[in-house]
């Protein structure tokens, strides 16, 4: 159609077309600052929403107490290892030492020196048992820390038994949760999908169209990004009905709206010539020629070649002569682009628009 408007015309269109999408992005930008506030309406869960508070608490103390006495016992572990290292290089310097001193004493075999002897053996056993008793304590505290171990995995493993029943619960609450916040998307957003229908269908060829078209693109963006891709799942099965309901009621809508727009085009195309101009607009007809198509039943027709006057598929006149010059004009112009003079029969700018084209097009 745009071949057929005035200049001024084409610019004020687009420019209504750009106030179109502005508002459409203002509104967008509200809808999703309301769904994303949707969720808030919901508690946020959490795992210990549905834990025993107290065996939780129970075990959890138990478990940090063990990693305590755990700890404890492997820092008391390498202190006892370190005076085990220290008595036990004592206790092999001793022996040494003492080996030596027998080796001499065996060498010499002086009677006097057996009190010395005596002596040297039992410093020897001292330190001998020093190291055994520096032995006993590490296993001591190797033994804590065992136990301490033990009763750590004993309480991680009481404290997962309850996350794991917990995890459950939380998993159906989530899926119980996910489907309310849905449903509240669904009810803020289908009412606009109807609104936007209820104008598609009624307004927008209305002086309002820029505010009509700018709500329609804000309702489908609202459906198919805010809505949408939060429809729960279920193993695919609820997507997929959705899917093909939404399908079908589409692909119904389209096939009674074909057999309406065929059923009438019949209709129309038996009507008389004169009467079926005045259900015609100026421009929606000027745009058909534009395109090469018949203004009456939209099918194509060679409007170049020479003799063609009437349209071969339903009839309706295409050229006419000049009533003033009889100069082969368009049966759709106003005036005669010959002489200027005013066509009698030129189709009527107040006539019935076309309903299946949007404004501009």
């Amino acid at each position: 159609m745009s071949k057929s408007l005035r200049l001024s015309e084409k610019w004020f269109r687009r420019g209504l077309w750009l106030v179109s999408l502005v508002f459409a992005g203002f509104l967008t930008g509200l809808g999703g600052t309301v769904v994303d506030d949707l969720p808030r309406v919901e508690h946020r869960l959490d795992l210990s929403d549905f834990m025993d508070a107290t065996a939780a608490r129970g075990f959890r103390d138990a478990l940090s107490k063990a990693h305590a006495a755990r700890d404890e016992a492997s820092a008391l572990s390498d202190q006892a290892s370190l005076r085990h290292d220290k008595a036990l290089a004592d206790s092999q310097a001793a022996r040494e030492t003492f080996d030596n001193w027998l080796a001499t004493r065996r060498a010499t075999a002086r009677a006097d020196q057996d009190a010395e002897l005596v002596e040297r053996t039992a410093n020897l056993d001292r330190l001998k048992k020093i190291e055994r008793d520096a032995l006993a304590k590490i296993e001591e505290q190797k033994q804590a820390e065992l136990d301490a171990e033990q009763a750590a995995a004993k309480a991680q493993a009481g404290l997962n038994r309850l996350e794991a029943d917990a995890q459950d619960k939380l998993e159906e609450a989530y899926r119980a949760q996910e489907l309310r916040v849905f449903l509240y998307r669904l009810a803020l957003t289908l009412p606009l999908l109807l609104i936007a229908g209820w104008l598609f269908a009624k307004k927008r060829h209305s002086v309002w169209w820029p505010f009509v078209w700018g709500f329609i693109f804000f309702s489908l963006e609202a459906f198919f990004v805010e809505l949408v891709p939060y429809l729960p799942s279920y193993g695919g099965y609820v997507r997929y009905i959705v899917g093909i309901v939404v399908t079908v009621v589409i692909g119904r809508q389209a096939i009674v709206g074909l057999n309406r727009y065929l059923e009438r085009q019949k209709q129309v195309e038996q009507m008389p010539d004169a009467k079926r101009r005045e259900g015609l607009d100026y421009d929606v007809a000027l745009a058909r020629l534009a395109k090469g198509v018949c203004p009456g039943c939209e099918r194509p027709v060679p409007l170049k070649e020479d003799g063609l006057d009437f349209c071969p598929h339903c009839g309706i006149s295409l050229h006419v002569q000049c009533d003033a010059c009889h100069t082969r004009r368009s049966a759709f112009a106003r005036f005669c682009h010959a002489c200027g003079a005013q066509a009698p029969q030129a189709v009527k700018t107040d006539g019935v628009p076309d309903h299946s084209l949007p404004p501009g097009v």
